[in-house]
């Protein structure tokens, strides 16, 4: 199979986690705390993985200054347009619970609640793409990471915007819509970055992954510690040690 299918078809099955997590969360009502259970596993899953499997191979092929300087900058760019879409409504677009602005509350918001969602996961799938890249293969911690991750951000989030009065439609279509650009994401990590420096590469993959931390740290622990509390930590160190080990087994 050609390596731009790949990064295509991997983007696409990460971003189809978002899905299936909404379609769980619309079809059944799931308790707050299974899905910060699962929230503040897949936090530890995405920082172990952003560690072993980004910083730490950016870092030994392009060096330090390109790596240090694309994962702050990440992390800044993240951290800007994460403020500007919160100022739109869409500042807790991964909560479960009522904290979702509805359309009459916040006219607008539901339009930033999709970009920041995408905002999210375009990050998440790039790595994939810069994978093949890299390696000439897809990791199976990414992967696992970016779909492990990505179900109760669905969950949580579709379960928000349906208390937000947000229809179906509306929901499946934001999903869905992201699903897919997840894979061209992805696929454009592969196909704009295949023969580029390695300093280049290397500041690109660190780029991702400082956004992938800043999104941890802004949307996704804050949710997951609101229901589990004094749980979260270890939650997330035993999703952290799942990760370690499946990156351990597959090198």
């Amino acid at each position: 199979m050609p390596l731009w299918l790949q990064a295509w078809i991997w983007g696409t099955v990460g971003g189809a986690a978002l899905v299936l997590g909404s379609a769980i969360s619309w079809k059944w009502r799931i308790p707050d705390k299974a899905v910060s259970t699962v929230m503040a596993f897949g936090a530890g899953v995405l920082i172990a993985a952003l560690a072993f499997e980004l910083v730490d191979e950016a870092v030994e092929t392009g060096g330090l200054l390109a790596t240090s300087g694309g994962f702050l900058g990440g992390a800044l760019l993240f951290v800007a347009a994460n403020l500007l879409l919160a100022r739109q409504g869409a500042r807790h677009r991964k909560r479960s619970g009522v904290q979702q602005p509805t359309e009459h509350q916040k006219p607008g918001s539901g339009a930033a609640i999709a970009v920041g969602a995408l905002l999210d996961g375009i990050p998440e799938s790039l790595v994939l793409g810069l994978g093949l890249v890299t390696a000439g293969t897809v990791s199976p911690a990414m992967l696992a990471a970016v779909f492990i991750s990505n179900v109760p951000e669905g969950l949580s989030s579709s379960a928000g915007m349906k208390k937000a009065g947000r229809t179906a439609g509306y929901v499946f279509g934001v999903w869905g819509g992201i699903a897919l650009l997840c894979g061209v994401a992805s696929l454009l990590g592969f196909a704009l970055l295949q023969g580029a420096p390695e300093e280049l590469v290397a500041f690109i993959t660190a780029l991702a992954a400082g956004a992938i931390l800043a999104m941890l740290a802004d949307t996704m622990i804050p949710e997951a510690f609101e229901q589990h509390h004094i749980l979260t930590g270890l939650t997330a160190s035993i999703g952290f040690v799942a990760a370690f080990t499946i990156h351990h087994a597959g090198g």
